[in-house]
């Protein structure tokens, strides 16, 4: 028997990361939402609830459009049911900002920065 290395939460979860990524992407231009992208789902284990996480091209914009996202998660929850994706059920959503980008590109310009610095001369610390 082969062995299964996916739950079927993750399945779900990587095609509700499709779907969704395209009604988010509709939302944003049709409600003029700053430019946000969905980054993972992470569906519960019974598919009652699933967690979206989005990213925003710019940092300062991403929890104002989190919070639209959440306000218009009803109607996104609606046409994900009518998207075709054959569910009994679709999940509730919970949008949350993803600050992983922001950390990464924070770590990385703090790295710049000490690799830029001048170093101290090891020789006029040793006098």
């Amino acid at each position: 028997m082969p062995s299964r290395d996916f739950k079927r939460t993750d399945r779900i979860g990587a095609e509700l990361r499709r779907e969704l990524g395209l009604l988010v992407h509709a939302a944003v231009r049709d409600h003029g939402l700053p430019s946000v992208s969905v980054s993972d789902v992470e569906i519960t284990r019974d598919l009652d609830w699933a967690t979206v996480w989005v990213t925003a091209l710019v940092p300062e914009q991403g929890l104002p459009a989190v919070k639209a996202l959440n306000q218009m998660g009803h109607e996104i929850r609606h046409a994900l049911a009518h998207s075709g994706m054959r569910m009994r059920r679709v999940p509730e959503l919970k949008f949350k900002y993803d600050d992983s980008v922001d950390k990464g590109e924070r770590i990385d310009r703090l790295l710049r920065e000490q690799a830029d610095a001048p170093k101290p001369d090891d020789d006029a610390s040793a006098v």
